[in-house]
C-alpha cells in the first residue's frame, strides 16, 4: 500500500505552523510497512484541495488528511471529498450528541455551526475523537483508503493511534501481525552505519530494515510480518542480533529510549549520585536529565559558570590553570568535573567547556567542546569534540555526547546498563 498525506490549511502555507501532523503520520506508516512517496500541503480552497485529490489518486492507495474538519467556512475538507467522490454527508448521532453535551457541560452556547463537525461521509467508518468535537473518517471506495483527520495534533495524534492505524493494520496484515522495532544509535553517522550495514539492507526481505537519522542520533526500525506477534519477535530478534554483531557498540536503546533516559536509568540502577559544573552548555545537561522522573535519586545539583570569574570563584578553580591552558581546554573541563564532584559530595562529576559558536572562544575555532568526567577518586578524563553545527544544535550535541560517553565510562568499570 502506497500513500500520500495532504495536509490541509492556509496558514501551514503561509509558515505559521509547521506540519508536524505529516511527520507523525508517516513515522506511523512505516510501522505497518506502508510506503509514503507524496506529502502536498494545500490552502483553504475547494477547487485547489480537488486537484490535490485528483493528483494523489493516481499515486497513491492510501490518501490521508489533515485539518478542515472544524465548524468554520474554511473548514472544507470534508464537503471538498465528498462533492470529488459524489458521497453524500450524513450527521453521526453519536458525535452530534457528544458536542452538544460539550457544550451543556461547561455552559457555554452552540452556535448551529458547530453542528457542522458531526457531518461525515456516508457509509465511512467513524473514527471517535476522545479529545476535540470533530470525528474522523475512513471510507473506502474504488480501490482506494481515503482517511480523513482533525487538524490539532493534540486531537489527530491520538485519533490516528488508536483509531485509524489498527484498522490499517487489519488491511495490509492479510490476517497477520505487523511489529515494528527501533534501535537507537549514538557516536555513528548515519552514512558510516549505513556502510556497515549494508549487506542486511540490501539483502532484506522479511524483516525489512530502514535508517533514519534525527538531532544527531541514527535509528534503525526493524519491521516484521508473520501470522502471529511471537513469530514477527523472533524474526526481528534474529535480525537484531545480525545488527548488533556489527554495530552494537554504539547502541544506546530502542523504541522510545532517549540518551538523557538511559543515562538516568543507569545512574539510579547502579545508585550514583551526579553533579555537573556547565559552561557552553548553560544548565542544558541538566535540564535535559530534570525531564526524566525519579532524576531527584540520582542528580544532586551543579552549577552554571559561564565566566572565567564565576569558574573561579563558584568551584576554585585555579586561575594559574585557566591562564596557562584557558577555558577551553581538557584541563578546565577535568577540574570542572573534579571540583563539581568534590563539592556536591557525589559519585560522578561532569564538566562541559567549549565555544559553541558562530565565533571562536579562547582561542579555540566554533565547535571545540572538551567535557570532563570525574568518576569516584579516579583521575578524570576528558573528550574532546569539534562539530559543524549550529550554536544550540552544538550545545544540545555536547550533552548528547556527554550523556553517551558517560555510560560507556561507567560500563568500562563494570556498572550495569540498564
Amino acid at each position: 500500500m502506497n500513500a500520500e498525506i495532504i495536509a490541509v490549511g492556509s496558514e501551514l502555507l503561509l509558515g505559521q505552523i509547521a506540519n508536524t501532523n505529516a511527520k507523525f503520520i508517516s513515522s506511523q506508516l512505516s510501522e505497518l510497512g506502508i510506503n509514503v512517496y507524496f506529502h502536498t500541503v494545500v490552502g483553504d480552497n475547494a477547487n485547489r484541495l480537488q486537484n490535490a485529490i485528483k493528483i494523489a489518486e493516481e499515486r497513491a492507495d492510501l490518501i490521508i488528511f489533515s485539518g478542515g474538519l472544524g465548524p468554520t467556512k474554511d473548514d472544507l475538507t470534508k464537503e471538498t471529498i465528498a462533492k470529488h467522490l459524489g458521497v453524500p454527508l450524513a450527521f453521526d448521532h453519536e458525535a452530534l450528541t457528544y458536542i452538544e453535551e460539550f457544550f451543556a457541560r461547561y455552559g457555554r452556547p452552540m452556535t448551529e455551526n458547530n453542528k457542522k463537525q458531526a457531518l461525515v461521509l456516508e457509509g465511512c467508518k467513524v473514527l471517535k475523537n476522545h479529545h476535540g468535537m470533530a470525528p474522523g473518517m475512513l471510507l473506502d471506495k474504488d480501490n482506494r483508503t481515503y482517511i480523513l483527520l482533525p487538524g490539532p495534533p493534540k486531537e489527530l495524534e491520538p485519533m490516528f493511534q488508536f483509531e485509524a492505524k489498527p484498522l490499517l493494520a487489519k488491511k495490509v496484515s492479510d490476517g497477520g501481525m505487523i511489529v515494528s522495532h527501533v534501535l537507537r544509535f549514538y557516536g555513528i553517522g548515519e552514512a558510516e552505519l549505513e556502510v556497515q550495514v549494508q549487506d542486511i539492507l540490501d539483502n532484506q526481505t522479511n524483516p525489512t530494515v530502514a535508517p533514519l537519522a534525527s538531532d544527531g542520533e541514527v535509528t534503525l526500525r526493524i519491521t516484521a510480518k508473520a501470522q502471529s506477534e511471537e513469530e514477527a519477535w523472533k524474526l526481528i530478534n534474529a535480525k537484531k542480533a545480525e545488527i548488533q554483531a556489527i554495530v552494537g557498540q554504539y547502541q544506546y536503546g530502542v523504541d522510545d529510549d532517549s540518551l538523557t533516559s538511559k543515562t538516568v536509568e543507569m545512574l539510579l540502577h547502579n545508585k550514583l549520585t551526579i553533579a555537573a559544573a556547565e559552561s557552553l552548555t548553560a544548565g542544558l545537561f541538566q535540564s535535559e536529565l530534570a525531564e526524566i522522573p525519579g532524576v531527584s535519586g540520582t542528580l544532586v545539583g551543579g552549577f552554571v559558570t559561564y565566566t572565567e570569574q564565576a569558574k573561579v570563584n563558584q568551584l576554585g578553580i585555579e586561575q594559574a590553570l585557566l591562564e596557562q591552558h584557558g577555558i577551553v581546554s581538557s584541563e578546565c573541563a577535568a577540574s570542572m568535573a573534579a571540583n563539581a564532584r568534590k563539592i556536591m559530595g557525589t559519585d560522578i562529576g561532569i564538566g562541559l567547556t567549549g565555544a559553541a559558536g558562530p565565533d571562536s572562544h579562547d582561542g579555540q575555532p566554533a565547535g571545540t567542546i572538551w567535557i570532563g568526567f570525574a568518576i569516584g577518586d579516579d583521575e578524570p578524563v576528558t573528550h574532546k569534540l569539534q562539530l559543524s553545527g549550529m550554536r544550540n544544535t552544538n550545545r544540545l550535541r555536547a550533552v548528547k555526547f556527554a550523556c553517551s560517553y558517560l555510560m560507556r565510562l561507567l560500563e568500562e568499570k563494570g556498572y550495569k546498563r540498564v
